[in-house]
């Protein structure tokens, strides 16, 4: 089945889920961290921040970055860990209607194998490692998702080629969006003077403005906003999507 999409330019172990805070929103927001850090890191702090406005936000880790180790456990274990801290946020808040799952790099990869098992209503990732360390391409579970998905990909990711992404959304059955960050790396980290505040593209010649990240950031931001209202409403893919 082709997709239906949007680009914008430019043995299971347990997680420990952290209560963020009351609902503000219609939502829960699941936030997973990536291999290499935990939901204390400086980055996942800041985009727990951002993404409070959609509801309440709940960060967890895995259970290897619990017991101290460096080496993530194996994907079975990931999974169960994360359908684990999902239960247990909606434990947490059983009026909220909308349930996200948002992740960095391998915490969004996971984040949609649970949502093959889980009913969930959209999900995030931010910086999808589409390529492994063997440089094979980990599409399987994108191939069998059918929950509407937000691409948040740098220009500068080795880990996902916008070329080899675009391949896989053209296979995919899930209603997908993509969000390019210009100059953006695996973090969505991008070089100074490649945003501008008029149109977010790239400026090398430009003086560097000092909040480049943060109109970078801002810029996300809005799109996860967007399209996970788009995605409740089930307007992801339709007519009216951005191409």
């Amino acid at each position: 089945m082709r997709h239906r999409c949007g680009t914008y330019d430019g043995d299971g172990g347990d997680a420990r889920a952290q209560d963020d805070g009351l609902m503000t929103g219609p939502a829960i927001v699941v936030f997973a961290p990536g291999a290499g850090a935990g939901s204390a890191s400086a980055w996942m702090i800041a985009w727990r921040e951002r993404l409070a406005p959609l509801g309440a936000v709940e960060t967890l880790d895995y259970p290897y970055r619990l017991a101290g180790r460096k080496a993530p456990d194996k994907l079975p274990v990931l999974i169960a860990a994360h359908r684990r801290a999902l239960a247990d946020a909606r434990a947490r808040h059983p009026a909220a209607t909308t349930t996200l799952l948002v992740g960095k790099s391998m915490g969004g990869r996971v984040g949609c194998h649970v949502a093959l098992e889980e009913p969930v209503d959209a999900v995030v990732c931010l910086g999808y490692p589409l390529r492994g360390t063997s440089g094979a391409l980990r599409d399987e579970v994108l191939l069998a998702l059918r929950t509407p998905i937000l691409f948040v990909q740098g220009t500068r990711d080795p880990l996902c080629p916008l070329d080899a992404l675009a391949a896989v959304r053209e296979r995919m059955a899930a209603p997908s969006r993509l969000l390019i960050v210009q100059g953006g790396n695996h973090s969505l980290e991008v070089p100074r003077g490649r945003v501008t505040r008029a149109a977010g593209r790239a400026a090398p010649q430009a003086p560097a403005p000092p909040d480049a990240q943060a109109v970078s950031d801002a810029r996300v931001q809005q799109a996860i906003a967007a399209f996970v209202a788009d995605a409740t409403t089930g307007r992801v893919g339709g007519a009216g999507d951005p191409k």
